[in-house]
Formats: structure tokens, C-alpha cells, sequence
């Protein structure tokens, strides 16, 4: 790091509520057992991209030696046939609130979403709008256009304020005896909003829609309780607070009453009531296996399997209660240090309704992120002026948190001067 870099530092004050903050966190320990290279001073991104666990190195070279390369094709019959279950179970009990049977793990968010949004739509053949926002992730707008067009179904399209996020008011006032489906994520991917899912979930079924939730930014930061809220359908991928690493499969939650109502569309041989029968058609299997397609990620589970062991460890009360005083601590700081350079929060000041990542946006963001990444603070932008703060709470320090805060300080106030 170049010398006129190493000075950045908040005032005293901040400095000091770190060191507190840090001391009084009872999930400090944790921050141990994840990969912490020197050369990242600070790293802001965990709702991109999770730290990798120690762990799970060792366990991918056992596997490779052992499990693959002693068991070979006997694994499949042994333990891998089940594991897409057992891993989704895992993820229903540790972060989604669901009882086992109704998750399962295979294939990208992309496909996952195509999957569920297509076979929820085909359920309700005489309904014809959907019910979505403009604000939400691109990929889920963009499947919602694909099945749309495929079809013949209309999107009918909330624009929500960006700084409060859907309101159940706006999607009620859609709501009708035509409207199929309802995609949301629960939350935010750009303020960090958290949607009021329960109620929204109820204003759909009153109208007769199904409704599925995007779950990318909620599970694993935000207590879920998919089953007490009578959710229908959920996606999520096991990357970001899952810490699975880049490319890990996503996960499709499917209420137990909907299984059999619902046919999804890209039938494949591991959705099969027997993959290994090689019969002439396709039969589904029962329960939520029939939502498998291809050949499932054995080794891509791995890392999932590490990180909900430890998300059950600490249980997801205490990482939600983390979660807030970190974001607590940068909308403090951001108000206090860097408003006065222009910088302006944009995700939400209720704690209540605010997920795991702060937004603060400036017009020089891009090139502040740029500069960050050099350093070694390494956050992300999110267009057109967005650097969002990403804090993954139990790989997370407050002081790693005011370090790279303070870089952005120094940033912004060079430029100004």
C-alpha cells in the first residue's frame, strides 16, 4: 500500500465505538475461521461474494481423495443421489423457517427462477398478468419477460420508490382474479429494503395468486420464516451470506400442498421417480425431488454445507442482531463523516426494514470504488452512484467496517480538495 494510504482514519470517536463494538461482540470469534488474506485490509462485498471458510479447504481435498476417488460412481448410490435433499433441508431448517421435504438444491438462480416462475404460471391457466417490480435483480426481470412471452401472459409492473422498496398498498392495488403470480425479492439488492413479506403473501392468496420470493439477499442476514407465512415458492443462491462460493447452486423452496399441483418445466433424468431406470418417459418423482432437472453439483455443496453448520452454531437471532449494529455503525459514520463531503444514505434508517448492506451514494462513487479496490477495501458499485457497504456479520469486524470507511473518507475529501 502506497504510504500516503496507511493514514486514513475516522475520528476518535469512531474509532473508540469500534473497539467497544468489537469487544462486546459476542460472534467476534467466528471472524477466525474464515480466509483473511493481508493483502484485504477490508472487505465489504459478502453480499456478492462470502469469504471462504478454512474449513472447507481441507474437506474439498478429503473429498477429492477420498469420496471421489476411493468411492468413484459407488457414491452416487451411497450418499450423492440424496444430497441435493439433505443439503436443501439443511438450508430450510438453518435460514428459511421451512420444514423438510420442500427445499431442494440444484442448478443457477437463473434456471431455479425459470423453473418455479413457469410451473407457478402453468398452474393458473386462465390467469394471465403477473405481478412484479422495475427495481428488482435484472435476472429475475428478465426470466419474467422470457416466461411472459412464452406464454402470453402481461406484466404488470410496480415502480416503487427505490429508498422504500415495495409496499404491500402497491401490490394490492394490482391484485386481481387475472393476476397468476407475484415475484419479489424479499430483499432489496440495492437499498437493502426488506419487503413486508407475510403481508404481501396474504393480499396475493386473498386474490387467488401464488406468489414466489427471491430470497438472494435475505437468507442467511434475515430470520425467514417461509413455512409460518404461508410462502409459496422461494429462489435463492447459496454465494452470498451462504458463502458457497462463486457459482454455487441456488436452492428452490415448494410449499408441500403445491407438489403435486405443480409440473415443472425442464423435466430431467434426476427429477425422475427412478434416474436409473432409463424407461422411455418421464416420470416425476415425488415430493420436492420431481423440481431437480441434470446431474446436481456435488462438489459445489461443500462450502454450503461448511457455512450452515456454522450459521446454526450461531444461530440466526445472533446474526441478525449483528447484522443491525454493523449497518447501525456505517449509517452513523456515513451521516456523521461523509455527509458532509455529499454523501447521501439511501437504503433504510429503520433497522426493522433494513437487510445486511448499507447504500451510500455519491456522484464520484465509481471512481471511489476503483481507488478502494487498489487499496486493498473492497466493496462494490451498484450504478449509477451507489457503493454498497456489504456486511456479512460473521466474517465481519467493526473495526475492519471503520477502516474502510475511513478510505472512503480520505477518497472523497482528496477529491473535494
Amino acid at each position: 500500500m502506497p504510504e500516503e494510504d496507511g493514514d486514513a482514519r475516522l475520528p476518535q470517536e469512531f474509532v473508540e465505538l469500534a473497539a467497544e463494538l468489537d469487544e462486546q461482540d459476542t460472534l467476534a470469534a467466528y471472524r477466525s475461521e474464515f480466509v483473511l488474506p493481508e493483502g484485504v485490509l477490508a472487505y465489504l462485498d459478502g453480499n456478492s461474494l462470502g469469504r471462504p471458510l478454512k474449513v472447507t479447504g481441507g474437506r474439498l481435498a478429503r473429498f477429492v481423495d477420498g469420496e471421489w476417488g476411493e468411492r468413484l460412481i459407488r457414491a452416487w448410490d451411497e450418499r450423492w443421489l440424496e444430497l441435493p435433499t439433505v443439503v436443501g433441508d439443511l438450508i430450510g431448517r438453518a435460514v428459511l423457517g421451512a420444514a423438510p421435504g420442500q427445499t431442494v438444491v440444484g442448478d443457477s438462480t437463473t434456471v431455479m427462477l425459470y423453473k418455479l416462475i413457469r410451473a407457478a404460471v402453468d398452474a393458473r391457466p386462465r390467469r394471465t398478468e403477473i405481478v412484479a417490480d422495475t427495481e428488482n435483480f435484472p435476472t429475475d426481470r428478465f426470466v419474467l419477460a422470457a416466461v411472459a412471452a412464452e406464454t402470453g401472459r402481461t406484466i404488470r409492473w410496480i415502480e416503487p420508490d427505490p429508498a422504500t422498496g415495495v409496499q404491500p398498498a402497491e401490490v394490492a392495488a394490482l391484485l386481481g382474479d387475472r393476476t397468476a403470480l407475484v415475484v419479489l425479492s424479499h430483499v432489496a439488492y440495492k437499498s437493502a429494503y426488506i419487503a413486508d413479506l407475510p403481508a404481501i403473501t396474504s393480499a396475493a392468496h386473498r386474490a387467488g395468486a401464488l406468489v414466489l420470493w427471491d430470497l438472494c439477499h435475505s437468507a442467511g442476514v434475515v430470520e425467514v420464516a417461509l413455512d409460518d407465512s404461508d410462502v409459496d415458492l422461494a429462489v435463492g443462491c447459496s454465494y452470498k451470506f451462504l458463502n458457497g462460493g462463486p457459482g454455487a447452486p441456488a436452492y428452490g423452496y415448494v410449499a408441500r400442498r403445491l407438489h403435486d399441483e405443480l409440473r415443472q418445466p425442464i423435466a430431467g433424468w434426476m427429477g425422475h421417480a427412478e434416474p436409473f431406470a432409463m424407461g422411455p418417459d418421464y416420470v416425476p418423482a415425488t415430493g420436492i425431488r420431481r423440481f431437480l432437472s441434470g446431474t446436481p453439483p456435488i462438489l459445489a455443496m461443500i462450502p454450503v454445507e461448511d457455512m450452515l453448520a456454522v450459521i446454526q452454531r450461531a444461530g440466526m437471532p445472533a446474526v441478525r442482531e449483528k447484522s443491525v449494529r454493523l449497518t447501525d455503525y456505517a449509517i452513523a459514520v456515513a451521516d456523521e463523516v461523509l455527509a458532509p463531503l455529499g454523501v447521501v444514505v439511501a437504503s433504510p434508517r429503520d433497522a426493522d426494514r433494513r437487510a445486511g448492506h448499507v447504500t451510500v451514494e455519491h456522484d464520484a462513487m465509481k471512481t471511489v470504488v476503483g481507488e478502494l479496490w487498489r487499496r486493498g477495501v473492497i466493496p462494490d458499485f451498484r450504478p449509477a452512484r451507489g457503493l454498497r457497504i456489504g456486511l456479512s456479520p460473521l466474517s465481519t469486524s467493526f473495526g475492519e467496517l471503520a477502516t474502510a470507511l475511513a478510505h472512503v473518507e480520505q477518497i472523497l475529501a482528496g477529491q473535494a480538495g
